[in-house]
């Protein structure tokens, strides 16, 4: 089959497109054709070596954990899908080899679930794992319910957006930071937009005088730590970025590989209540061009690399 993969750690120029072996159907994985996959920082993160020390690398590695397909083939143990099912994954495995940015992927059954009827396969595609970093930061790092006041930095990027929707559907009011070219779209998604930069802190205070319930903070630094004192008494901090938040009293969270947590938001998706934005589309050959842009953090929305 056709994929991109990468021989040694480097940047996007080690990235090749050509013929590698076609993925084994186990037992409990579903063979996946796949449509299209997103690009995320972690992506190019592993594939610059910054992740050696706690995740083991087996070349050549076919990047990407994001996918939406159609399943080709089940393994003989699997109910829960069969052959023409569109589906979404979160396909990480514990160590880095087999990835999304080829035709096909053999993937575990318990990193999919039912594809979003009402989203496009690049769209979908941007779903798993940012959607699912989103969901799990905020339901099970700061248990965000019905009337709470939640924090989101960065809230106009791919994690951001989906964390402004998600945290809207669970009925809690969300103030988040973003470049104020970035003010309209938070608003769209329902947000309260600050801008970043000096001052920052009075800003929210301006908009939560006595605190907010909770901090989800997707970028780290300064963000991060001027945080705590945004608390109102009994907030709760998270982060996905910054291990820091540990010292600060906070969560730090990995987003895991989970079917019911991928159902949930396709669920919230076909309700009308969560919605991907693709900022651009490659196909697979250009994945380079996608990881470059993607390097760049300034995307309002998702990369996402198509598969013909």
């Amino acid at each position: 089959m056709k994929a991109i993969s990468y021989r040694t750690y480097g940047g996007p120029d080690v990235l090749e497109y050509g013929d590698v072996p076609n993925p084994k159907l186990g037992p409990d994985t579903a063979l996946v054709r796949v449509k299209a996959a997103s690009v995320n920082p972690v992506d190019w993160k592993i594939q610059a070596g910054y992740l050696d020390g706690v995740m083991d690398t087996v070349f050549p590695v076919v990047p990407g954990w994001d996918v939406a397909g159609i399943v080709e083939e089940a393994g003989v143990g699997v109910t829960e899908f069969a052959p023409g099912d569109e589906v979404i994954g979160y396909v990480r495995e514990d160590f880095v080899s087999r990835g999304t940015f080829a035709e096909y992927v053999a993937a575990p059954i318990r990193t999919l679930a039912r594809k979003p009827a009402n989203l496009s396969f690049e769209e979908a595609a941007g779903l798993p794992l940012a959607g699912l970093t989103a969901y799990q930061a905020l339901t099970r790092a700061l248990n965000t319910g019905s009337g709470d006041t939640v924090l989101v930095h960065a809230a106009a990027g791919g994690v951001g957006s989906l964390a402004v929707q998600i945290a809207r559907a669970l009925g809690a009011r969300v103030i988040g930071t973003a470049s104020e070219r970035n003010h309209d779209y938070l608003r769209g998604l329902g947000a309260e937009p600050v801008a970043y930069g000096e001052g920052l802190a009075a800003r929210v205070r301006a908009l939560a005088p006595q605190g907010v319930d909770a901090v989800l903070d997707l970028i780290g630094g300064d963000a991060l730590k001027i945080s705590p004192g945004l608390l109102a008494e009994g907030g709760r901090l998270a982060s996905v970025a910054d291990g820091a938040v540990l010292g600060l009293g906070g969560r730090y969270v990995f987003v895991r590989p989970d079917a019911g947590d991928l159902e949930a938001l396709t669920a919230l998706a076909e309700r009308g209540q969560l919605r991907v934005d693709v900022a651009a589309a490659f196909p697979l050959e250009q994945a380079a061009d996608a990881q470059r842009l993607n390097q760049q953090g300034h995307t309002r929305g998702k990369v996402v690399v198509t598969v013909a």
